[in-house]
């Protein structure tokens, strides 16, 4: 019977680690990159031939694995607590990496402006979360807070928290933003009971809510768009 060779038998310039040592990381596939972050596979697969699998079940799409958690990862025989530590947290490097490309301070002069500054922190997450952009009498961004974080099926929102923060900040107005990670960026009752609660809210305190932007993967929904406020 023959024997396959493992990835320590394989020529050098074949191997991924001398491989980005030697032609760097973009010549490296995205399974390879990963054989490196899990460093063995198991009796019967290499690193990478195990890596192609697991990113073969989500359809080779980074952005959909960065959506599992460890129970998914666990699953694959080869992979252990270590090596699914691992991948989260090079997915996660990845996230906040986005994430920082998002300016610090920046002018939202539209709803397509709302949805780009907040696509980094949510459009890949696997659970919803509730964020507030504040916003100066120029439509500049002052901060941005995230106000809940829950399940896929929802958060809760408190309203107070959301005022007190506005009033320290000395914000003219609000973007209130969240995420649908079923991809489904059509608002739902729930969504827009919140919007009307938070806008009578802040306009007592003569605050404005300029719009409530959903995020659901490469799309969004604007309230403000879709006359909803």
């Amino acid at each position: 019977m023959y024997k396959k060779p493992s990835i320590k038998e394989w020529a050098v310039e074949d191997r991924p680690r001398e491989k980005l040592l030697t032609k760097g990381t973009r010549s490296l596939s995205e399974a390879e990159l990963l054989a490196i972050l899990i460093g063995s596979g198991n009796s019967k697969e290499s690193a990478v031939e195990l890596s192609r699998r697991i990113l073969g079940t989500v359809n080779n799409d980074l952005a959909t694995l960065s959506k599992k958690d460890a129970s998914y990862l666990l699953k694959f025989n080869g992979i252990g607590e270590a090596k699914a530590v691992n991948i989260l947290a090079a997915l996660e490097l990845g996230r906040r990496r986005k994430e920082e490309n998002a300016p610090a301070k920046t002018v939202i002069v539209n709803s397509r402006d709302a949805a780009n500054y907040f696509r980094p922190l949510l459009e890949d997450l696997p659970h919803e979360e509730f964020w507030i952009l504040l916003l100066n009498r120029s439509n500049t961004v002052i901060d941005k807070f995230m106000v809940s974080q829950g399940g896929i099926t929802g958060t809760v929102i408190d309203v107070k928290l959301i005022l007190k923060t506005a009033l320290e900040k000395l914000a003219c107005s609000l973007i209130l933003c969240h995420n649908h990670p079923s991809g489904n960026c059509a608002a739902s009752e729930a969504d827009k009971k919140v919007t009307r609660k938070i806008k009578d809210a802040a306009e007592l305190m003569e605050i404005t809510v300029l719009d409530h932007v959903i995020i659901a993967h490469d799309q969004y929904l604007s309230f403000a768009d879709e006359a909803l406020l």
